[in-house]
């Protein structure tokens, strides 16, 4: 066989392939690096003094976030009550935002110039949750464009939004190496049933992991399977029952102006989404959907 015709197939066949790998993945490459980038920032937030808490709980303002970004990119309209669920749900994050920061502040063990830092530090990771809150709504947005133009496909977008965005974590090798010689440090643990003793970090990662694919591949099915309302009012309550798990459970100072933007939240939530007129649909036709331009 002439070398010449080896090279062509070289040529062809390689830059053929790369032209269409490049056309299956172009759209997908935008969304996991959205993907990757909230994942990240979420995850950093809570080494900025933002109390597991109130990370949930702004996490909880995506409906904001969605109707922004709605507003400006898809040129969205809604009805006034939706508006003003909105601003119950702004109302109750700021009141839970406002108790944090000074329950930051008024820590009797930090002198003024450490009150001032961690103060700094809150703030910063209070501008990192509210970026990771917008990207999100912007990959929403987005997955749900890539939804009506190429069809549903849970399994084909939890493999894409979660594999290719392994490369990235490249660049934090050293903060990930850095936690795993802690990791290993940790006191050891002996798995229940098959009796392996293992650092209990260790083992907390494996189920953070387990249960974390459990999660997110129940939420990529429910996007495909069930109207926005169902997913909306799934995940609303799976937040609410996390936060109150982690007050119980794990001690976390929660005071009485926090349950009330908490309570301001989730009816914000809840009238957003209109449950109650759904749930009288049999009675009484629901209302008319938002008007787009």
């Amino acid at each position: 066989m002439h070398p010449a015709f080896a090279v062509g197939l070289v040529f062809a066949g390689c830059c053929s392939n790369v032209i269409f790998l490049e056309l299956l993945a172009r759209y997908y490459a935008v969304m996991v690096t959205m993907f990757f980038t909230v994942s990240v920032v979420n995850n950093y937030a809570l080494n900025l003094n933002i109390a597991m808490p109130l990370h949930m709980i702004f996490r909880s303002g995506s409906l904001i976030a969605s109707m922004i970004l709605g507003i400006i990119i898809l040129k969205k309209r809604y009805s006034v009550f939706k508006y003003t669920s909105i601003a119950l749900v702004s109302v109750g994050i700021f009141i839970c935002t406002f108790m944090s920061a000074k329950q930051v502040t008024s820590q009797p063990s930090m002198s003024e110039n450490d009150g001032f830092q961690a103060f700094a530090w809150w703030l910063l990771g209070i501008g990192a949750l509210t970026f990771a809150l917008l990207m999100s709504a912007r990959m929403g947005i987005f997955q749900e464009t890539l939804y009506k133009q190429f069809g549903k496909h849970s399994k084909e977008a939890l493999f894409y939004n979660h594999a290719l965005p392994l490369p990235g974590f490249l660049f934090l090798a050293s903060d990930i190496y850095e936690h795993a010689v802690l990791f290993s440090k940790s006191e050891l643990y002996q798995v229940p049933v098959i009796g392996v003793t293992v650092p209990i970090m260790w083992f907390y990662l494996l189920m953070n992991v387990i249960t974390q694919y459990v999660c997110i591949r129940g939420v990529f099915i429910l996007t495909t399977e069930c109207t926005s309302l169902t997913v909306t009012l799934v995940v609303t309550l799976r937040k609410f029952v996390s936060l109150i798990f982690s007050i119980l459970y794990f001690q976390n100072p929660f005071t009485l102006w926090h349950w009330l933007g908490t309570l301001f939240v989730f009816t914000g939530t809840l009238m957003y989404t209109e449950v109650w007129n759904h749930l009288g649909a049999t009675k009484s036709p629901p209302p008319k959907e938002d008007k787009e331009n």
